[in-house]
Parts: C-alpha cells; structure tokens; sequence
C-alpha cells in the first residue's frame, strides 16, 4: 500500500507572524502565496502542518 501524499497549498501571507512560523512555511517548501506542494505524509510534516494551519490548506491525494 502506497503511502499517502499531501498537497499543501501556501494561502495566506506570514507577513506579521512569527519568524518561527515563517521558516516552517519555507521548510515544508512553499515560496510564494499559491504555491503548492506534495509532502509525503508523516508525523513530522503533520506537526509543521498544525504550527502554520491558518496559513495553509491542506488535500490528501491519492497516486
């Protein structure tokens, strides 16, 4: 059974958030606002997901 993937979509601007927030956003690989990208999903990238959830959306995909 494959593992599953994430798709991560940067949605809203860390501008005024905490630096620690920021360098997650840049951690998990999104640049831009409406950048996207696939994580293969595991804890740890869950736990960055939690820290900047109101910065991000979030879609399981099926490959």
């Amino acid at each position: 059974m494959p593992n599953k993937t994430l798709r991560i979509t940067y949605v809203k601007s860390a501008i005024g958030y905490n630096i620690r927030q920021k360098r997650t956003i840049r951690a998990l690989g999104l640049r831009r606002l409406g950048d996207s990208v696939k994580q293969e999903d595991s804890q740890p990238i869950r736990g960055m997901i939690d820290r900047v959830q109101h910065l991000v959306t979030i879609e399981e995909v099926e490959e």
